[in-house]
């Protein structure tokens, strides 16, 4: 008589792990809804008052968007450890597609800030807001490169989370600022600059400490 050995179970702490790539793409729905229909707008010529600004020159906008929506969908299974130890592979791989896509959507969002026009809910501090993190995350993403070419693991994981924590802003921001909008309407200058900002250091904080805790747990290493 043969006998079939029960299928293992999945190890519980492997399945703990899969909240993080699910609670990252949950935080990233809106922003990426609101990227395609902004390019759907583009497409069809179609816009309000905010997208009115993009039509004379679209190419930033369309890489911004691209950019951070590959980013962030892809970037949210880098953060997984089990992941990353089962799959070594397709983590150097999915990395070498998100670094660039991580560039293209900092550096467009900071020559968007620069260039367009402010819409009327925007000031000149949400400008420089915008100009700050997005450099942080442009230095995470090259320094976070740097890191892993001198095989430094740990250093490399550090500013890497940094930077997707700038790029997972967005999605932070339509957390704090959604009530104000149901509330009181769209807010609008210093209000709207320091409830973004407040979302950037919201999520920095956030990836220092989850980054920082899985280290702990790590022993020490310098390869990868």
């Amino acid at each position: 008589m043969t006998t079939i050995a029960p299928a293992r179970p999945a190890p519980p702490r492997r399945r703990r792990e899969w909240w993080i790539p699910a609670g990252l793409l949950a935080l990233t729905f809106v922003p990426v809804v609101a990227g395609v229909l902004r390019l759907a707008d583009l497409a069809t010529g179609e816009a309000d008052e905010t997208s009115q600004r993009f039509f004379d020159l679209p190419l930033p906008v369309v890489v911004h968007v691209l950019g951070a929506c590959t980013y962030c969908v892809l970037g949210a299974f880098q953060f997984m450890p089990s992941f990353r130890r089962r799959r070594p592979r397709w983590h150097r791989w999915s990395g070498r597609v998100l670094v660039p896509a991580g560039l293209a959507a900092a550096l467009s969002g900071l020559w968007m800030a620069v260039w367009y026009d402010l819409p009327a809910h925007d000031n000149a501090a949400l400008m420089w807001v915008r100009l700050v993190f997005g450099s942080v995350m442009v230095a995470g993403l090259v320094l976070g490169v740097a890191a892993i070419l001198r095989r430094d693991v740990r250093t490399h994981q550090r500013w890497m989370a940094r930077a997707y924590a700038v790029g997972q802003g967005a999605g932070t921001q339509a957390v704090v600022l959604g009530p104000m909008v149901l509330v009181v309407d769209q807010p609008g200058g210093d209000l709207k600059a320091s409830g973004m900002a407040a979302a950037w250091v919201i999520n920095l904080v956030v990836a220092e400490w989850l980054v920082r805790r899985s280290q702990a747990r790590q022993p020490s290493r310098r390869v990868w």
